[in-house]
């Protein structure tokens, strides 16, 4: 089933910009993890991700009394152009407090044990700009389950509600935010950042390719941000 046209209401630019739900590789099904640990067993990392039991664990207590009512979602990065997920509104919306950040260090997927990469996550501190989706309450339940089994897969995140402005009126939004207490959590410069940004390569593809994608996707949305530019300039400066 595709986006209603009228989901673009506020945003008629990006509706040649976003993927279908049914078209996506990340509306996940559980059995996409039995690939997913064959591959992690293999990376050496068993215990990549949470069990389903606490994944879901983690959602109930998040979404304790909100499943009968329509949720916002705020999206930073490939969930802006790639949601997986029905959505019925979009929106511009800036998430004060938070900004993007490439902080979440992983060794699977982009990265592996010897050549570890940088994920973007949403940290303290600052703003972020980026887009809000609005799933309609009789949708919660079923589609924040696929969300979880993408953002909260690993012990990175921590789902938080927090008011998101947009042009059309402030939100309560869900968003997904770096958890410090995370061993995944890098707390590294700008220029620490490039450097394991320009060597971290696992079976998925290098993180150079990670972060050059997401800068353009970002871009072609009308997003800003500074951190792009930062990171490009260490890059070239730590190749001169």
């Amino acid at each position: 089933m595709p986006l209603s046209p009228d989901a673009f209401q506020h945003v008629p630019m990006l509706k040649s910009k976003i993927i279908e739900p049914e078209k996506s590789a990340l509306r996940i099904s559980l059995a996409a993890f039995e690939e997913w640990d064959r591959r992690a067993a293999a990376a050496g990392k068993p215990d990549w991700r949470r069990s389903h039991e606490d994944r879901e664990a983690t959602r109930s207590a998040a979404l304790a009394g909100r499943l009968d009512a329509d949720l916002w979602v705020f999206a930073y990065g490939s969930l802006m152009w790639d949601p997986a997920i029905h959505i019925a509104e979009i929106r511009q919306a800036t998430l004060p407090g938070f900004h993007r950040r490439f902080c979440l260090k992983i060794g699977i997927g982009r990265g592996s044990r010897k050549a570890p990469a940088l994920m973007a996550a949403l940290d303290a501190g600052g703003e972020c700009h980026g887009l809000v989706f609005r799933i309609e309450a009789s949708l919660v339940n079923q589609e924040t389950e696929i969300l979880w089994m993408r953002e909260m897969i690993g012990y990175g995140y921590t789902p938080v509600f927090r008011t998101a402005l947009t042009p059309q009126g402030p939100v309560e939004a869900l968003a997904f935010v770096i958890d410090r207490s995370s061993p995944y959590f890098a707390d590294v410069s700008g220029a620490e950042a490039a450097a394991i940004i320009a060597t971290g390569r696992g079976p998925l593809g290098t993180n150079r390719e990670y972060f050059d994608n997401l800068a353009e996707h970002v871009r072609v949305l009308g997003i800003e941000d500074q951190v792009f530019e930062d990171i490009r300039f260490e890059l070239r400066r730590q190749a001169a």
